[in-house]
């Protein structure tokens, strides 16, 4: 067997991260050379332990202090720094990004920038830096290959297509929680009813963006950087087996589905390895057993979190990076108990009302359109407590 590839891990305690390293575990082909997290530093220092790795970093810089003083076998990094430092001095040769939210762009800038490629897991690095970031990947041949359900699937069915054979793109969504649901009966939904996804197990963020389809925007715009398909031409369908990932439609009208069980483990190895699919201990689809697929249209009246997403999408320069980050202020809010679910859209209409779209010059231009929006946000936020 030939060298093992430097890999690192950002984001392995969250659920994404676990089964990345579950992944590597059944596999020679990986040496885990580091690994982060947001605030839990005994979780990973736990994974630290059982992997041999003696590089870490945790975003928090308070949990980085207490890390280092219960941890004595590696050095651990804190901070937005402290992330970036670990993509950088780790000397990896691949690098997983599942960090949650905004917090993932500056390690993904950082590995693009060090040509390393990036297994990109966290979408916001797309929503937010879009054309900057694919432009740097393109720069330094850096590969970006996505870590995600529907953008695995489109990937896959768009890999040997000639230029001029696709027309759209289709990505499909479970529903969530609350699908069927008019916008009356979510007036009074509870955090743990939005947590009580159907299909997927995920972290909080993640699944309460799936409540309110604010994820399928942030999809939308991922796919439409990593593809490079105009947004007309994307489409989002309801599809509740969740078993249908992704459709290309072709220009004769024939459509390209991919289907497989509702396993992340399945993106997540095709990632680390390139592109490629690799053999998995997951059972296949059984189709009899399936019996029916069907698919639905959104239900935008009740849904207003897709729509605000593409119309901002649709706007360019610093509005998907405003969305972004008055969506994180709210949906924080709303886990605590500070802001009912319909109040999320509301809380990010106003920001991208009070923050008009700019055009992105630099990274620079994009943090302070980030910290802007994040004031209005919580003021916003106080304001409806």
């Amino acid at each position: 067997m030939g060298e093992r590839k430097r890999l690192l891990v950002l984001g392995s305690t969250g659920s994404i991260g676990r089964q990345a390293l579950d992944v590597c575990t059944r596999s020679e082909e990986f040496e885990l050379v580091g690994l982060s997290a947001e605030s839990s530093w005994e979780g990973l220092i736990e994974q630290a332990d059982v992997h041999g790795v003696t590089q870490i970093a945790l975003a928090d810089q308070d949990a980085a202090a207490r890390a280092s003083e219960a941890w004595t076998d590696g050095r651990v990094l804190g901070g937005a720094e402290g992330l970036v430092r670990l993509v950088v001095e780790s000397r990896a040769e691949l690098v997983l990004n599942a960090l949650v939210g905004s917090a993932g762009l500056g390690p993904t800038v950082a590995t693009l920038g060090e040509g390393i490629d990036l297994a990109l897991a966290n979408k916001e690095s797309l929503v937010v830096g879009g054309e900057l970031v694919t432009a740097l990947a393109e720069a330094t041949g850096a590969r970006i290959i996505p870590v995600d359900s529907e953008h695995t699937a489109l990937h896959q069915l768009l890999a040997h297509q000639p230029p001029g054979a696709v027309e759209r793109l289709t990505i499909t969504a479970s529903g969530g929680p609350f699908r069927g649901r008019s916008r009356e009966e979510l007036q009074d939904v509870s955090v743990k009813q939005a947590l009580a996804h159907p299909t997927w197990a995920m972290g909080g963020k993640i699944t309460i963006d799936s409540a309110t389809l604010m994820n399928k925007g942030l999809e939308v715009m991922e796919a439409h950087h990593l593809f490079g398909t105009p947004y007309e031409r994307i489409d989002v369908v309801v599809h509740p087996q969740s078993l249908v990932h992704g459709i290309v439609q072709l220009a004769d009208g024939a459509m390209l589905a991919h289907l497989g069980p509702p396993d992340m483990r399945i993106a997540i190895a095709y990632a680390l390895h390139g592109g490629e699919s690799t053999p998995l201990p997951i059972v296949p689809l059984d189709l009899p057993s399936v019996g029916a697929l069907t698919f639905e249209p959104v239900d935008l009246e009740a849904f207003p979190c897709l729509r605000i997403a593409l119309e901002a999408a649709r706007a360019g320069g610093t509005a998907p990076c405003v969305l972004n980050a008055a969506n994180e202020i709210a949906v924080h809010a709303f886990l605590e108990g500070r802001l009912r679910f319909l109040e999320i859209s509301a809380v990010i209409e106003r920001a991208l009302e009070e923050c008009p779209s700019e055009p992105v010059t630099s990274f620079e231009s994009l943090y302070e359109a980030d910290r802007h929006a994040r004031e209005l946000a919580g003021e916003t936020v106080a304001a409806l407590s």
